[in-house]
């Protein structure tokens, strides 16, 4: 006897209608969805709180006025245009994206290479790395001090002009200056010649004044001006000066000093026919002359004022000099990175180009590199995304008169919201800009980064 059903049993976690019934796997599925939702719901709180909404903030408040009181449309973003401060941040912007992480992939990828030859090479990097432990505001404040164009302050202004002097050697009377009326007449490139025609057989002083004693050369003495020969023209060039008063000017007093190492010209028709340096004494004498009317010359020479260095920051190097104080800090960030890529290259490939003849230079550029570019571009997008936002270096580093010329568009959007403008409306609208040229980097990013994933 056979039985037929004409529906079978339900299963157990099934109901007449086709549901489930919430069997075990079902309710352990839906107990991790739970517990994985209670996990990420503060991040996505913070979330939310931290980036959703100011940046929608933002956005709306941008078409508002400087009070937020009146809609303005698209006012703001025409005026980021017709400013030329914002026009310069844009400029000074675009600058930094194409240079500084350019530079920094390069010096990170010549140094990770390097370092993998060098004996201490974990020393090594941890010396290149450790400016990533200092904050942009000391980092700031170190290479603020750094470019004082004070010799006496700023290192690297130090450095130049002791190189220079190395080379070229500085006047050590730039003060001096003629007494009016006195013999000398200032020309206009700054020397000084004498007002009346010199004969061979006269001698001649030469009286400056504008020195502070104490600041005469150790070697100095008192002036002496020998006589001349028949052929000859003597004289001294001497600190017209008598400390305690009682001197004549235009005369050489007993209590006067001579100026050693000035630079004394005969000039004849315009030429410089002799030429000679004055003694501790500052006596100088022109030998073997022919007969005939000369003028004594000081060059400007021995007036030119202390090379006092380069204007690290100035309009024209402030941008430069604020990218070099990036690249001391982010040098060794591209180096770690560019090497642990390095350091999973497969070493049996770099072997075999070797064996077959290539040179280090070879071997570097036609497989290292190539091998390396996902790793290179990863670091140069993140750094294009890094530089975009920069803001420290550039508000700290950058004095006051030449903040406009080194601007950016992070430090741009603070100026015009909260460093004086006071235009919040205007400030978000830069701000907006900020984040609609971030956001294809990161989405290159993120792309790039899954597809290294899959």
């Amino acid at each position: 006897m056979t039985t037929s059903l004409a529906h079978p049993p339900p299963r157990a976690d099934v109901t007449r209608n086709g549901r489930r019934d919430g069997g075990p796997r079902d309710r352990a599925r839906r107990r991790r969805r739970i517990t994985a939702l209670a996990f990420v719901l503060p991040a996505l709180v913070l979330l939310g709180a931290l980036v959703v909404y100011p940046v929608l903030f933002s956005v709306g408040r941008s078409f508002f006025d400087a009070s937020g009181s009146r809609f303005v449309g698209a006012d703001n973003y025409a005026e980021m245009f017709r400013d030329p401060t914002t026009l310069t941040a844009l400029r000074n912007s675009a600058v930094w994206v194409v240079v500084a992480p350019t530079l920094l992939t390069g010096l990170g990828l010549i140094l990770a290479v390097l370092v993998e030859k060098v004996r201490w090479a974990t020393a090594f990097k941890l010396l290149l790395f450790m400016p990533m432990a200092v904050s942009f505001l000391a980092a700031g404040i170190i290479f603020r001090l750094a470019y004082e164009e004070d010799p006496d302050k700023g290192v690297l202004n130090a450095a130049v002009v002791g190189a220079h002097e190395v080379f070229q050697d500085s006047s050590s009377y730039p003060t001096a200056r003629a007494r009016e009326g006195q013999g000398l007449d200032k020309r206009p490139d700054g020397s000084y010649e004498t007002a009346a025609a010199v004969s061979p057989g006269q001698s001649v002083a030469l009286g400056l004044v504008g020195v502070p004693p104490k600041e005469l050369p150790a070697d100095a003495r008192p002036a002496v001006a020998e006589k001349a020969g028949p052929k000859d023209v003597s004289g001294a060039v001497h600190l017209d000066f008598t400390p305690g008063g009682g001197g004549r000017p235009g005369v050489i007093d007993a209590a006067e000093q001579g100026l050693p190492g000035m630079t004394v010209e005969a000039v004849r028709d315009g030429k410089t026919v002799a030429t000679a340096t004055t003694a501790a004494d500052g006596s100088f004498r022109f030998t073997g002359l022919q007969a005939g009317a000369y003028t004594l010359r000081l060059p400007a020479e021995n007036f030119a004022p202390p090379y006092e260095g380069v204007s690290w920051l100035g309009r024209a190097l402030v941008t430069p000099a604020i990218i070099g104080a990036y690249l001391w800090i982010w040098t060794g960030f591209a180096m770690v990175l560019i090497g642990a890529g390095l350091a999973s290259l497969p070493r049996d490939t770099l072997e075999a180009a070797r064996m077959d003849g290539a040179n280090e230079w070879q071997v570097f550029r036609r497989i290292t590199v190539p091998l390396l570019a996902p790793v290179l571009t990863v670091v140069f997008v993140t750094l294009v995304i890094n530089v975009m936002k920069v803001f420290d270096l550039i508000y700290i580093i950058a004095p006051g008169p030449v903040q406009e010329d080194a601007t950016v568009l992070a430090t741009q959007m603070w100026l015009v919201s909260f460093g004086g403008g006071n235009d919040q409306g205007l400030g978000s609208a830069l701000g907006v800009l900020l984040l609609l040229l971030v956001i294809p980097a990161m989405v290159f990013n993120v792309r790039r980064f899954r597809r290294s994933q899959s």
